[in-house]
């Protein structure tokens, strides 16, 4: 077992070849199973790109999550002002006869998190899905200018 992979192997995955396009991964080689698991998981964790824009209405979120249902996924609002999107992305269930080339597509579990501002009106949040795109709507309470007045200066 090298712990360099070989220059001029059969493989394409080399730390020195500056054409590769996989990820050279130590840990490969090495009996444990879980790692292979571990960077499965942590895959879809990366995977799951969310955009947040605040418009003065309110606080928009886009999530890109292609061939996931709206049932495999969560929204919730935890303590008040988190709001937590949560899913699994399953493996396909392989056959004995298969020969996989390539695995890129991730799966396993993943969360994100964000907390929000306090004018969010986190009681009022609203969730869709559409074409692999999950999009949260919280709206924002409305920000109320103070009274002012005028004191006129004597003198």
């Amino acid at each position: 077992m090298s712990i360099v992979p070989s220059l001029f192997g059969g493989r394409r995955s080399s730390i020195f070849d500056p054409f590769s396009l996989d990820v050279w991964d130590p840990f490969r080689d090495f009996p444990l199973s879980s790692s292979s698991d571990v960077s499965r998981e942590t895959s879809a964790l990366v995977n799951a790109r969310v955009d947040w824009k605040e418009t003065p209405e309110a606080h928009m979120f886009k999530a890109d999550l292609p061939g996931i249902k709206k049932e495999e996924v969560k929204v919730e609002v935890e303590d008040g002002n988190i709001l937590q999107i949560t899913g699994e992305r399953n493996v396909e269930k392989e056959d004995k006869n298969d020969k996989w080339h390539r695995v890129e597509r991730s799966s396993g579990k993943f969360t994100r998190r964000f907390r929000l501002p306090e004018n969010a009106k986190m009681d009022q949040v609203k969730a869709a899905m559409e074409n692999g795109v999950l999009t949260i709507t919280v709206p924002k309470e409305e920000v109320k200018k103070p009274d002012v007045k005028s004191i006129e200066i004597s003198g």
